[in-house]
């Protein structure tokens, strides 16, 4: 699924903006404002492809906002694709002042996206002949959560919680003022219940949510949670910072009645182990918010 246009838009125009200023005066005083040149886009490692519709969109989004002439830009390879370091991702001909002035916009996003895609990629890889699926979380970057949860998927990974009003799940602050984890269920049972019987308020959703009602998930930390949570007929439960041995435990207790996520500091040396455990999802947010970015040039090619 591709990442929304209006979300690309206002990235793009916003990080342009920010970039450019009054101009490029470095090339406004060494380059002929009809210079046409073309360059490429080039891998310097191997990379999982994301965000060429993304970077496609500065350059179309700079020519029509100057107006020196258009900019071809040509992909080469996918988003998703796996590629080996020295292969050319795209290509961009036109006003060589243009592609310069989109230059480092259209690389931040690019190597972003692709860092992303990269490290959930290796996640999942991490964890394959497990029945575990990885989940990002809403540990995003102000203003790009669109472009880095597309880039999640792109990397085989699940998208958690998109929005507040994506799904419903009720952490520790939550199970504080509400009084405890019963109560909490209780109310939020109760009161979407009453939600989902008014026409005017819209379904809330949440990843593999059933028919009839969405599910509910709780964030818990002890084994004694996860018992309160399960009698007070939680659907997914979240077992936050547990060691292996409480995991397995956890595991155990619930028996298939609920779903289980597994979160909090989980990195490539031990997600393996905490998906033999048999959780059914492992939320990691370091796949937003701490992935490397790819080493991604753009080269020079003739004039």
């Amino acid at each position: 699924m591709q990442p929304d246009l209006q979300e690309i838009e206002l990235l793009v125009a916003n990080a342009l903006s920010e970039d450019l200023g009054k101009g490029d005066i470095t090339s406004e005083l060494i380059i002929n404002p009809d210079e046409i040149t073309e360059m490429f886009f080039v891998a310097r490692q191997e990379i999982i492809v994301c965000g060429l519709p993304v970077v496609a969109h500065v350059f179309n989004h700079i020519s029509k906002a100057i107006g020196a002439g258009e900019l071809r830009f040509k992909e080469k390879v996918s988003d998703g694709n796996k590629v080996a370091p020295g292969t050319q991702l795209a290509s961009i001909k036109g006003n060589a002042r243009e592609i310069l002035i989109a230059e480092r916009t259209a690389l931040n996003i690019f190597q972003h996206m692709s860092g992303i895609a990269t490290y959930a990629a290796q996640f999942v890889e991490a964890i394959k002949g497990t029945k575990a699926k990885i989940l990002d979380t809403r540990k995003t970057l102000p203003g790009l959560r669109e472009m880095q949860k597309y880039a999640v998927r792109t990397g085989g990974a699940t998208n958690h919680r998109m929005r507040l009003d994506d799904g419903i799940l009720i952490k520790d602050n939550h199970i504080r003022i509400a009084g405890g984890i019963g109560s909490a269920i209780l109310l939020a049972k109760e009161n979407l219940a009453k939600r989902m019987k008014n026409p005017g308020d819209k379904e809330v959703r949440l990843v593999n949510a059933q028919a009839g009602r969405p599910k509910i998930e709780v964030e818990c930390d002890t084994i004694k949670q996860v018992e309160e949570s399960l009698s007070a007929g939680a659907d997914i439960i979240l077992l936050d910072n547990m060691d292996i041995k409480t995991l397995k435990k956890s595991v155990e207790l619930v028996a298939g009645k609920a779903l289980l996520e597994a979160s909090g500091g989980i990195n490539l040396k031990t997600v393996r182990k905490i998906a033999e455990t048999g959780v059914d999802f492992i939320s990691v947010g370091a796949l937003t918010h701490s992935a490397p970015a790819t080493d991604i040039g753009l080269d020079f090619i003739s004039v």
